[in-house]
């Protein structure tokens, strides 16, 4: 290759000058700019000799000179500026770690696929020689069998210094974050290898830490088990002093490698030392390599861009291997209680872009539903799989920016944390009179009318409001008088906490007709929604106790004359209507024993045929089978991921017939 990447930096620190001598020792770039917010800073020029200085990171990335960007700032800064980057059309070399956390990192990765556009994670010491000389010991057996890998990764700043990167809640300080990830990368990287494959993910991780003042890691340590077995021992530090040496320990000898990350020596050369111990005697190999340590990752990267791929090749960081290291870096932290104070609704404010939540406007159409004072999005988002605010806000900014307001919580969902993720995010964005909040309660074993109140008041102290927009009972519980039931949420309704429709979650159609028989009776406030499972798949047995379809003929034939509203959960049959199920396939228990029979694969079948003709997938055709209803028919999605939602999404592409929907029934 003659042609060379352009590479501009944003952010001039140290590490951004260790990235400017990689540059100038590659073969594939060159160094054309770097950007900073203040372009008369002290020693600037000197650092960075004869290389234009932009001011400002927007500049940076506006360049038509620029081919691709190096990002240097802080941690914190780190998804923001590479997600702009994509939306810039850069591509991006992102300082370790790439986020600070999976979620954000997933959220990086997916802006640099709808993109097009290259990102990768900088773990330098991956591209260097000596990693791929470790990888060809461990599987030609140089050792054996490996069985145990300690490493470590330690230094100390001899002091408590609470406004430094090292230690500052605010900048995402401590040694997990900032070193952590190159033992634990190592680890990961030497049990694939042991595997056959690029790397390996743990399936267990155990990890602890002293904390400091400001919540953060002065020292920590964790224990990764893999799936063969092997048990890697990792720790990190900024106030110790660690031996930092990497040992593979295996039947039939150990591997030393001193000071991994510069393959034994600094940030400009490392040689590579590698200590073989077998029988009693020790063979010291080294790769001699004199070229500056960084610019094997700048030339790996700038390959992969000019040949127009997305991520580094290994042994450097796939985005599966980012994603993977991030994981195992979230449960060290989770289990050593460290919450960066930046990672708080109170101080995540904005995006994860760093700008003001957007309007709610985008694919996400609006309809009205019955008994409902305000618009609501087609779908409603279901989010209980989040456990912190920085990771839940993603989805839930996200969802508001593509149009949807319909937000599905619940009493019992993560123990009341899916209540208090809302809360914050709505109290954090201003959005809860654009919302429509959906709030269940009375749920089986609890499911009694003095409950319904009781649950209702923790409920709204959780969520920071007065009201919800629609309520439904959980669970029915047919021992208890239906009127007691319509009774105790008729008082919320008059007591301004419930402002919408009313109704159950899993209620038969015989006791929600004996629920509106009540109500008129009484003149009470009738019932006007359900939740109940409906899909293009008919449930056979139910998924969880207590559950109910709507999905049979006679059913859908109530609601349709009825005209009740219908909120459906698993609406695309959990996986039914995915590779993962099939008439040959077994091995799923659930599936097989909820969704199995022919009259469902028949469905499927044609979904399949449809989606093939529209350009689609068969979970898009279920979906808008949904939404394509004679009676008011809301849908619940509960994607995981950005990439998820825009899935999801794809399905109001496709307007169903009347004779569509028909077919795809009964053929």
């Amino acid at each position: 290759m003659t042609e060379k990447i352009r590479w501009g930096i944003i952010g001039p620190g140290s590490i951004a000058k260790a990235f400017r001598g990689g540059v100038e020792g590659s073969r594939l770039g060159v160094l054309a700019a770097i950007a900073t917010r203040n372009p008369d800073r002290p020693g600037l020029a000197a650092d960075f000799p004869g290389v234009r200085i932009v001011k400002g990171y927007e500049a940076l990335l506006a360049d038509p000179e620029i081919d691709a960007v190096y990002i240097a700032v802080p941690h914190t800064g780190h998804a923001e500026w590479a997600i702009k980057a994509a939306e810039a059309g850069k591509p991006v070399l992102v300082e370790k770690p790439l986020a600070l956390s999976a979620f954000e990192i997933d959220a990086v990765l997916h802006a640099h696929r709808r993109a097009g556009t290259f990102a990768g994670e900088a773990f330098m010491y991956r591209l260097h020689p000596q990693t791929a000389k470790i990888g060809e010991l461990i599987r030609s057996g140089a050792i054996g069998e490996v069985r145990m890998i300690q490493s470590s990764f330690g230094f100390s700043m001899g002091r408590f210094q609470p406004q430094h990167r090292l230690f500052a809640s605010d900048l995402a300080g401590g040694g997990i974050l900032d070193v952590g990830g190159y033992p634990v990368s190592m680890a990961r990287y030497i049990a694939g290898q042991a595997l056959g494959r690029p790397f390996a993910d743990p399936v267990k991780v155990s990890g602890t830490a002293h904390l400091n003042a400001e919540g953060t890691d002065d020292w920590a340590a964790a224990v990764l088990t893999f799936e063969n077995g092997i048990v890697a021992q990792v720790s990190c530090a900024v106030m110790a002093n660690l031996d930092n040496v990497l040992r593979i320990h295996g039947s039939e000898g150990r591997i030393e490698v001193p000071d991994f990350w510069f393959a034994g020596g600094d940030r400009t050369q490392g040689l590579g030392r590698i200590d073989v111990l077998r029988d009693g005697k020790t063979e010291t190999i080294s790769v001699a390599e004199t070229r500056h340590v960084y610019s094997f990752e700048v030339d790996a990267a700038s390959e992969a861009i000019l040949a127009g791929r997305q991520e580094l090749a290994a042994p450097g960081m796939s985005w599966a291997d980012s994603l993977g290291n991030a994981r195992v870096l979230d449960k060290w932290r989770k289990d050593a209680g460290i919450v960066f104070s930046v990672e708080t609704a109170e101080k995540r404010v904005n995006t994860l872009a760093n700008r003001r939540l957007a309007a709610n406007s985008g694919t996400i159409p609006k309809r009205s539903i019955p008994g409902l004072g305000k618009q609501a999005s087609a779908v409603a988002l279901g989010f209980e799989d989040f456990r912190s605010f920085a990771s839940g806000a993603i989805l839930l900014d996200a969802f508001w920016e593509k149009g949807g307001n319909v937000f599905d919580t619940a009493f019992v969902y993560g123990a009341g944390y899916t209540e208090t993720l809302f809360g914050e995010w709505h109290r954090n964005r201003g959005t809860r009179e654009g919302s429509v909040l959906i709030g269940k309660g009375a749920h089986s074993p609890l499911c009694y009318p003095d409950v319904i109140g009781k649950q209702l008041t923790q409920s709204l102290d959780r969520l920071q409001t007065d009201y919800v927009d629609v309520y439904f009972m959980h669970r029915d519980n047919l021992e208890v008088p239906v009127g007691e039931f319509v009774d105790a949420m008729d008082a919320e309704v008059k007591a301004g906490r419930i402002r919408g429709p009313f109704g159950g979650s899993n209620w038969t159609q015989e006791r929600f007709d004996e629920a509106i028989a009540y109500a008129e009776r009484t003149g009470k406030t009738r019932p006007m929604a359900l939740s109940n499972n409906f899909a293009l798949a008919e449930m056979l047995d139910p998924i969880w106790d207590g559950c109910v379809t709507a999905s049979t003929p006679g059913f859908k034939q109530w609601l349709t004359d009825r005209q009740v509203t219908n909120f459906s959960w698993s609406s695309q049959a959990r996986g039914f209507f995915t590779d993962r199920a099939g008439r040959d396939k077994t091995d799923n228990e659930e599936l097989v024993r909820v969704w199995y029979n022919e009259q469902n694969f028949g469905r499927r079948d044609r979904a399949v045929e449809l989606a093939e003709k529209l350009g689609k997938s068969p979970i898009h055709v279920a979906l808008a089978y949904v939404l394509a209803q004679p009676f008011p028919s809301v849908p619940l999605i509960g994607p995981r991921t950005l990439a998820e939602l825009d899935d999801s999404l794809k399905a109001f592409d496709i307007q169903l017939t009347p004779d569509q929907v028909k077919w795809l029934e009964n053929g």
